[in-house]
């Protein structure tokens, strides 16, 4: 509950703090002599709701989603040594890692792949996919695990709910406002809306949503070196970097559902402009910060 309270707070601050400097530099003026009828505060605040609730919603729905998404089954009765394995695993990492015990799902797809999701750090969700059963060393399933249980101590998923409400938010304010202005100043729209606005609205939100997709997968490319470094200390540095290199030996394409991408272990990385909208950062990289890790 902590972590949803300050989510909440992080954008009420925000928006506030937007406000506060729109009203000191006289935008709201500037605009309304050059023909704009436009009220900033309520256009923030009307952006900020739909930003920050479409992000709560899914953050709400996250674990139901996901398991709807890759046919999770979660393990209530382990049926074999390897289920009574993940439950045993899991449940030490997250008691070493002071946090409730997720539920422990498998997801049936050949991907080498883990994932984890929830709202709540005591009542997340870990699934793994059966071809990471099969083509993994227990060792190595057992850091993927550790990576899993830390992006849930961690926070991340509320973390990154936090962030994508605050650019949710940025992305409509600023496309309403890029369409008022067409709108007014260039087509000369006097009352209502013109096509100008939502034509103009809609362009500038892709774009804009284009250049804010590359903030949020910043954030989330940040919190993967810290689920890894979170892994390594509960299932040691070796076994982590064994985990990664395995999965660099693959060479698979990650599989996992848009939605879930940033959440899975693995995913498929580029270069140049195109690692800016990366989920992950490249796993050489992963590998290399957890070498160079003290002890």
């Amino acid at each position: 509950m902590f972590r949803i309270g300050m989510f909440l707070l992080t954008n009420i601050a925000v928006l506030a703090v937007v406000s506060v400097v729109f009203s000191v530099l006289g935008i709201e003026s500037t605009l309304a002599a050059n023909g704009v009828d436009l009220n900033l505060q309520a256009l923030l605040i009307m952006s900020g709701v739909i930003g920050m609730t479409g992000s709560f919603i899914s953050l709400a729905i996250s674990k139901w989603s996901a398991k709807r998404m890759t046919g999770a089954q979660v393990i209530s009765s382990p049926q074999n040594k390897s289920q009574q394995w993940l439950l045993q695993t899991v449940r030490r990492q997250a008691e070493m890692a002071g946090i409730g015990m997720p539920e422990v799902a498998i997801y049936n797809s050949p991907d080498v792949n883990a994932f984890a999701t929830g709202m709540n750090k005591n009542n997340a969700l870990v699934a793994v996919s059966s071809g990471l059963i099969e083509n993994m060393k227990m060792d190595e399933a057992e850091a993927v695990l550790a990576h899993e249980v830390s992006h849930v101590a961690n926070g991340d998923m509320v973390t990154l709910a936090l962030v994508q409400g605050v650019v949710n938010t940025f992305v409509i304010f600023f496309s309403r406002v890029v369409g008022h202005v067409v709108d007014r100043v260039v087509f000369k729209t006097e009352r209502g809306y013109g096509p100008a606005y939502y034509i103009t609205s809609i362009v500038a939100q892709i774009v804009f949503g284009i250049l804010a997709s590359a903030i949020v997968m910043y954030f989330s490319r940040v919190r993967e070196y810290r689920a890894d470094a979170g892994g390594a200390q509960l299932a040691g540095r070796q076994k982590m970097i064994a985990a990664l290199q395995r999965l660099q030996s693959i060479h698979q394409p990650a599989h996992l559902p848009e939605q879930l991408a940033a959440f899975g272990i693995n995913a498929s990385v580029g270069g140049g402009l195109r690692k800016l909208f990366m989920t992950h950062p490249p796993l050489e990289e992963r590998i290399a910060a957890l070498r160079q890790m003290q002890g």
